[in-house]
């Protein structure tokens, strides 16, 4: 049996994601755990939902089984990618920064050279919210900050300009 175009593509696509290390917090880990056992629980109900659909007759004009089938075909391949991340995940683990220089899961305080100071923890591109402080080692400031030292002062280009900021705590 040929698998079907679709499926082929988005197989595709799935063997083509990284194998690089997958940063995330322990709460993230967790969180990331959690969702792939919801997809895992309702998968039942899916493949029953279109096991009933399918017994309304004519596959090819079915629009109901279609749609069940895409949802269980959309819940299998979140199911295949989840599971992927979770082989490659890379645990930070925030702790008192002794190195003095900054790192996956460090906290920074940055001034601006205007006197306003903004703190910010550094982590996973997957677990960021930069309105509660936490940004991407793969954001522009993040980038920046990696392997700096406290006193040093670096500059960033953003698309909505640069901007300066010197370091002066790290945790």
């Amino acid at each position: 049996m040929q698998t079907p175009w679709r499926k082929k593509e988005e197989l595709l696509a799935l063997k083509k994601q990284s194998d690089e290390p997958i940063p995330l917090t322990p709460k993230g880990f967790e969180q990331l755990k959690q969702k792939l056992a919801r997809l895992k629980e309702n998968m039942p109900k899916l493949a029953q939902e279109a096991g009933r659909t399918a017994d309304y007759g004519d596959r090819s004009e079915n629009a109901e089984y279609k749609d069940a089938k895409a949802n269980l075909r959309r819940t299998q391949t979140q199911i295949f990618y989840l599971e992927d991340q979770l082989k490659r995940v890379h645990i930070i683990t925030p702790h008192a920064n002794t190195s003095d220089t900054i790192e996956l899961g460090s906290t920074v305080t940055l001034e601006t050279t205007d006197g306003k100071r903004h703190v910010f923890q550094i982590l996973g591109s997957r677990e960021t919210n930069p309105s509660k402080g936490k940004i991407s080692n793969e954001s522009p400031l993040g980038k920046a900050l990696l392997h700096q030292k406290t006193g040093a002062c670096i500059h960033v280009t953003t698309p909505q300009g640069g901007k300066k900021y010197k370091i002066l705590e790290i945790i």
